[in-house]
C-alpha cells in the first residue's frame, strides 16, 4: 500500500492518541486518489453498513447497490432472509439488475440465465450441450449479509470476524430506542462535492452548530455528554436537546410523541452514532435519521439519507403532515451543511492545509473514527 508513505504514517500516528491529545486526519486523506484506493481495500472490504434493512421489506424485494468498486443485489428471499449477491451473471458477467423493486427471481438480460431468490441457478437455455455442465455449480456469488436493530450490513471478506464481534456493545448502548421496529418514510440519495469522510464527520460533531446552523437548529442542542466508551467499531455520543432535534427551531410545535417505551436519558435528547466506516445516525426521542456516505472519488461522495419513525406514530391522525416537517428539517440542515463541506473541501486542496487538533468534547466521534481509520490503514499497509 504505497499510498501510506512514511510521512502519512507519521501523521496517522498522531490520530491514535486520546481525543484531547489527538490530531485530525491529514489533509491528504481527503484529496489523494491513491489513498482512496487504499481505503477501498482496507475499509470497505469487511463489514459495511447499508442503511435501513426495510429498503427490501418483503420476500422478492430487491435493490441494486454500487459502492467502493462493488456492485451487489440486496434482496429478501422467499423465507424473508436478507441476501447479498454480486450483480454479475455467472455466464459471461453481464450486469443483472438496476434500481429497486419486486421480483420472483433474477434473469440475466443478455442470455436469459435465471436465478432463484436464494441465488441458485434455475435455468440456463441450451447449456445442455456443454459437456459436464451442472446448474448447481453456477449459483450467484453471494456475500455475507446480516441485520441488526433494523440496519443492514454486508461483508465482502469471507475471513472477516462475525458481525457481532465487530459491533461489540452496539445493541446494548442503543437498547433504549426501538430501532428494529422503526419504519423508513423517506430514502433520499444525492451527490456532494466533498470527501466521503468529511460528510460523515460533520454529522458527528457539535462544534459547527452555532456557526453553520445558527438560525435553524443550534438552540435545540445543549452541551453534549462526554463520548461513550464503546467496545465495537463505532463511536457514540449523547446530548440533551431543548425540544426535539428532529425539527427546526421554528417548528417545535409540530413535534410528534416520543417513541414507545423510551426511558432514562433517551427521553432527554439524541444519541449520535457512527458505525465505521460509512454509516451514521441520530436516535432522537421521536425519530431516527440515518446517513450513509460512499466515495465516488477523493473529492466527491454518494450520500443516502433515511428518515424513520415508529409504526405507532405513522398510524396517528395527521401524521403525514407532521412527518413532512421532519423531512423539511433534514433538508434545511443539509442546505447549510453542504456549502460548508464543499468549502472545506476546497480548503483541503491547499498546499498549506495542515493537520489540526480536535475539540475533545465537541468532536469525540470524529476523533474516534480518525483513531480507527489510522489503525486500520496502518495495519493494512504493514500487511501489504
Amino acid at each position: 500500500m504505497t499510498a501510506l508513505t512514511p510521512m502519512v504514517q507519521e501523521a496517522l500516528a498522531l490520530c491514535r492518541r486520546p481525543a484531547n491529545q489527538a490530531s485530525c486526519l491529514p489533509p491528504t486523506c481527503y484529496v489523494s486518489a491513491a489513498l482512496l484506493e487504499a481505503e477501498t481495500r482496507a475499509l470497505f472490504g469487511g463489514w459495511v453498513g447499508l442503511g435501513r434493512a426495510d429498503m427490501v421489506r418483503d420476500p422478492g424485494s430487491y435493490i441494486a447497490l454500487d459502492f467502493a468498486g462493488q456492485s451487489i443485489i440486496l434482496l429478501r428471499d422467499r423465507d424473508g432472509i436478507l441476501r447479498a449477491f454480486a450483480n454479475s451473471c455467472r455466464h459471461r458477467g453481464a450486469r443483472l439488475m438496476d434500481g429497486a423493486g419486486e421480483c420472483r427471481g433474477i434473469k440475466c438480460p443478455f442470455h436469459a440465465w435465471a436465478y432463484r431468490l436464494d441465488g441458485s441457478l434455475a435455468a440456463a437455455p441450451h447449456m445442455e450441450a456443454a459437456e459436464g455442465f451442472r446448474r448447481e455449480d453456477h449459483a450467484l456469488h453471494d456475500y455475507r449479509a446480516e441485520e441488526r436493530l433494523g440496519f443492514a450490513f454486508v461483508c465482502f471478506d469471507p475471513d472477516a470476524p462475525e458481525l457481532d464481534s465487530v459491533l461489540g456493545d452496539f445493541a446494548r448502548l442503543h437498547a433504549p430506542w426501538p430501532l428494529e421496529s422503526l419504519v423508513t418514510t423517506r430514502r433520499a440519495e444525492m451527490e456532494v462535492a466533498c470527501n466521503w469522510k468529511a460528510f460523515l464527520e460533520v454529522f458527528n460533531e457539535y462544534y459547527h452548530l452555532p456557526f453553520v446552523h445558527a438560525n435553524s437548529i443550534n438552540s435545540i442542542y445543549g452541551e453534549p455528554d462526554p463520548a461513550d466508551e464503546t467496545e465495537g467499531a463505532f463511536a457514540s455520543q449523547f446530548g440533551a436537546t431543548e425540544g426535539t432535534g428532529g425539527l427546526l427551531q421554528s417548528q417545535q410545535d409540530r413535534a410528534l410523541p416520543p417513541m414507545p417505551g423510551l426511558t432514562g436519558e433517551a427521553t432527554r435528547g439524541a444519541r449520535y452514532s457512527w458505525v465505521f466506516p460509512n454509516m451514521t445516525f441520530a436516535a432522537n426521542t421521536d425519530a431516527l435519521w440515518v446517513y450513509e456516505a460512499y466515495p465516488l472519488g477523493p473529492e466527491r461522495c454518494h450520500v443516502v439519507q433515511s428518515a424513520c419513525f415508529p409504526p405507532e406514530t405513522l398510524a396517528l391522525p395527521g401524521a403525514e403532515d407532521r412527518i413532512a416537517a421532519y423531512h423539511e428539517r433534514l433538508d434545511a440542515a443539509l442546505a447549510e451543511d453542504i456549502p460548508a463541506l464543499e468549502n472545506q473541501q476546497r480548503g483541503l486542496r491547499s498546499p498549506a492545509a495542515v493537520q489540526g487538533r480536535f475539540q475533545p468534547l465537541l468532536e469525540p466521534n470524529v476523533a474516534s473514527f480518525a483513531r480507527w481509520y489510522a489503525e486500520r490503514m496502518t495495519a493494512a499497509a504493514n500487511i501489504a
